[in-house]
C-alpha cells in the first residue's frame, strides 16, 4: 500500500455507514447474564467463564480514573458490548466476506495492502473479526497469527499461560471491563529465531452506533525473533457515545525486536480508553511507534516494563485535539533491570479549543543501574483557545543513571508563515508545511501506508483553518 491508496482519502472514507440493524438483536448496558452469554456463544473453557465473571464483579466495584478527562458523560447503560453484524467468521477467502462490510475495509484499502506488503492480516467488524490471513511461507516457519477466539480453542494452554498476565484485570476499571467483554483481536506466536521482514496488520471497525469495542491483543515472541505488527481502527459519526476499551499485551523474550504501529482514528463520538502494555526481556527492544486522532476522549499509555538486562524501549507518538476532542496520551516505562535505555518522544496538535495532555511515568527501580533515559514531549497550539498540558512523572531510586526531558510549549511562528506566503505560498499551505516539518520525526517511523494516511487526515483535520 504507498500513497495511491490514500491520496483521494476523505472524511466518507471513515464516516461512512453500513445497515446496522442487526444491533437490534443485541442487548443494551453490561449485566451477569451478557457476560455468560459471550462466553456460550464462543463455547469457551469454564476458566474463561470464571475470569469474566471475576471481572465484571472487579469493573463493577473499581471507581472511575481520578485523574485525565471527565469521564461523567459516559452512560454504561447506554453501550451495545456485544453485536455481530455477521454469521461469517475468521474467514480466510476475502470473496466470502459480506459485500457491505468488505466494501467498508475496501475504502481503507485493506485487502490491497494484505496482497503487496503484509505477511498476514486480520479485519474485525464489532464483536467479531470477519477475515484472517496469514502467508503460507511464515505459517510453515511455526508463526500462528489467529483471532484470540480462535486461538483460546487451538492454542489453549500457551493462551492461559499470556492472557491477561501483563495487564491484570485489578488493574483499573477499563481493563476489568475487558476482561469480562472483551471479544475477538489479535493472538500473534512468533517462534524462536524467526525474523519476519514483512508486518503484519490488524484493522479494527466499530460500525453501529452506541458500539463497544473490546478486541484482546496477545503478541508472544520468543528469542532472536523480529516483528512489526500495525493496527488501524476507525468508526463512524453519529451523535452517540461509542466506547472502545481494548488491550494490547506483548511478551517479547531475550534478543529480539518487536515494533508495534497504530493509527486511532475512532470518531468524535468515541471514548477510547485502551491499555497498551509490554514486558521487555535482555537486549531486546519495544518500539511503540501510535498516532492518536478522531476520538473525543482518549485515555492512552502504553507502557514497557524493561526486565532484562539491556532491554530498550522507544516511544514515538502523535495527538492531534481539535474541537470537542481531549487527547490525554503519553507513555510509561519501568526500567526494572541494569543498562536499560529508554527514548520518549511525544508531539501534540491542539485546534479549535481541542485539549493535549501528556501523561508520563518513568520509574527507575533501585536495583537498575547504569539506565540512560531521553523523554521530550513538544506541544503545538494552533489558535488562542486551545490547550496543551504536560504531566510527567520521574521516580528514580537509583543515582547511577542519566536522565534527560524536555518540555516545549510553541504556536504557528507568524514570521515563519509570512516567509512562505511572500513566496506565493498559500496561508493553509504554510501552515501545513510548519506543521508537517513539527510532526515529522515521528511521522517517518510510520509504516509507508500509515504514513500516508496520518498526513492526509492531518490534513482534512487543517482543512479550513485558516482565520
Amino acid at each position: 500500500m504507498n500513497e495511491f491508496v490514500f491520496q483521494d482519502l476523505d472524511r466518507d472514507s471513515f464516516d461512512h455507514k453500513n445497515d446496522a440493524s442487526y444491533q437490534a438483536d443485541f442487548d443494551y448496558g453490561i449485566t451477569e447474564d451478557l457476560v455468560r452469554q459471550i462466553s456460550k456463544d464462543k463455547n469457551e473453557p469454564e476458566w474463561m467463564l470464571e475470569f469474566r465473571l471475576d471481572s465484571l464483579k472487579k469493573f463493577l466495584e473499581m471507581p472511575m480514573p481520578s485523574f485525565g478527562p471527565d469521564l461523567k458523560d459516559l452512560d454504561f447503560s447506554e453501550i451495545v458490548y456485544y453485536a455481530k453484524a455477521s454469521d461469517v467468521k475468521n474467514a480466510n477467502d476475502w470473496d466470502k466476506v459480506p459485500s457491505d462490510i468488505k466494501k467498508t475495509f475496501e475504502r481503507l484499502g485493506i485487502p490491497e495492502a494484505e496482497h503487496k506488503f503484509l505477511a498476514g492480516v486480520g479485519a474485525q467488524y464489532e464483536s467479531e473479526v470477519v477475515y484472517h490471513s496469514l502467508k503460507k511461507e511464515w505459517e510453515d516457519l511455526g508463526v500462528i497469527f489467529e483471532d484470540c477466539d480462535v486461538a483460546l480453542q487451538k492454542h489453549p494452554e500457551i493462551f492461559k499461560k499470556y492472557f491477561m498476565k501483563c495487564v491484570p484485570n485489578n488493574d483499573h476499571k477499563f481493563a476489568a471491563l475487558h476482561g469480562a467483554v472483551w471479544s475477538g483481536g489479535t493472538f500473534l506466536y512468533i517462534p524462536k529465531g524467526v525474523k519476519l521482514d514483512q508486518p503484519l496488520q490488524a484493522y479494527f471497525r466499530m460500525n453501529a452506533p452506541s458500539q463497544g469495542q473490546f478486541e484482546h491483543t496477545l503478541i508472544i515472541v520468543e528469542d532472536d525473533c523480529e516483528v512489526g505488527y500495525i493496527e488501524g481502527c476507525s468508526a463512524p459519526k453519529y451523535g452517540k457515545n461509542a466506547l472502545h476499551a481494548g488491550c494490547v499485551e506483548i511478551f517479547v523474550a531475550k534478543n529480539s525486536k518487536v515494533r508495534y504501529s497504530s493509527v486511532e482514528n475512532w470518531s468524535k463520538d468515541t471514548y477510547n480508553l485502551n491499555t497498551k502494555r509490554a514486558i521487555v526481556g535482555k537486549d531486546s527492544v519495544m518500539e511503540w511507534v501510535g498516532g492518536n486522532m478522531g476520538s473525543g476522549v482518549t485515555m492512552l499509555y502504553p507502557c514497557s516494563i524493561l526486565k532484562g538486562q539491556g532491554a530498550r524501549a522507544d516511544h514515538l507518538g502523535i495527538a492531534f485535539a481539535n474541537a470537542g476532542q481531549f487527547q490525554d496520551t503519553g507513555a510509561k516505562v519501568i526500567c526494572a533491570a541494569k543498562d536499560t535505555k529508554v527514548n520518549i518522544v511525544m508531539k501534540s496538535l491542539s485546534k479549535g479549543g481541542g485539549i493535549s495532555s501528556y501523561r508520563g511515568l518513568l520509574q527507575v527501580n533501585p536495583n537498575a543501574e547504569n539506565v540512560t533515559a531521553s523523554v521530550e514531549c513538544d506541544a503545538l497550539i494552533l489558535d488562542e483557545i486551545s490547550r496543551s498540558d504536560t504531566y510527567p512523572d520521574m521516580k528514580i531510586y537509583n543515582d547511577n543513571v542519566t536522565i534527560a526531558h524536555e518540555a516545549k510549549t510553541g504556536k504557528l511562528n507568524a514570521e515563519d508563515i509570512f516567509y512562505l506566503t511572500s513566496r506565493g505560498i498559500s496561508e493553509e499551505e504554510a501552515k501545513a508545511m510548519i506543521i508537517n516539518g513539527f510532526l515529522e520525526p515521528i511521522i517517518k517511523e510510520l509504516p509507508m501506508e500509515y504514513a500516508v494516511e496520518m498526513n492526509r487526515l492531518i490534513e482534512l483535520e487543517m482543512e479550513g483553518s485558516v482565520g
